[in-house]
């Protein structure tokens, strides 16, 4: 299958709109792309205030310390995965 040239772009916006409105198979032989890692990409943050009783925050201290992380970090750990379990629960149960 004959490919099309993909077209040089002048602004991000100009290419996100081209993309939009096309199907990458027409311009990318996809059955030959190399899986890729990006070990060193950080996720962006987003800095909140978060009000917490302060027996909450000293229980998350002394469980981040036996692990010897931050309790910030740890606090990442537990809502990522509370979030996965209650999507992935909300996912498989039946809608009425």
């Amino acid at each position: 299958m004959t490919r099309q040239r993909i077209p040089k772009f002048k602004t991000e916006d100009e290419e996100r709109e081209f993309w939009a409105s096309r199907d990458s198979t027409e311009f990318i032989d996809w059955s030959k792309a190399a899986r890729t890692v990006f070990p060193n990409l950080k996720p962006s943050t987003k800095t909140i205030s978060l009000r917490l009783p302060e027996s909450i925050i000293a229980a998350l201290k002394v469980l981040a310390n036996k692990r010897g992380v931050p309790y910030q970090s740890l606090l990442k750990v537990f809502l990522a995965e509370r979030i996965e379990e209650d999507l992935s629960r909300a996912q498989t149960k039946p809608r009425p």
